[in-house]
């Protein structure tokens, strides 16, 4: 039995289709969700480099809860405490 490192594993499963048995579909709706959740991903790492950046800039977590439509609470609790 052959050992499959897991760095070689196509994490998707797309790889590991075989268009010639059954009924055989384009992946286009895959690699969309799979494009999607890597935009949401990387829009989350900007907020919060974003937000990070504004309180190393001293606003307050009132300032950027409003432009978070959120409490100062709710902003501080999602990004704040040491993260």
């Amino acid at each position: 039995m052959q050992t499959i490192k897991r760095s070689e594993v196509d994490a998707t499963g797309l790889d590991g289709l075989d268009p010639g048995k059954g009924g055989s579909r384009d992946a286009k709706n895959m690699r969309r969700i799979i494009a999607a959740r890597r935009g949401v991903e990387a829009a989350e790492a900007e907020l919060r480099e974003a937000v990070a950046a504004a309180r190393e800039d001293g606003d307050s977590w009132a300032v950027i809860g409003l432009a978070l439509d959120t409490t100062r609470q709710a902003a501080f609790q999602r990004f704040g405490g040491g993260r």
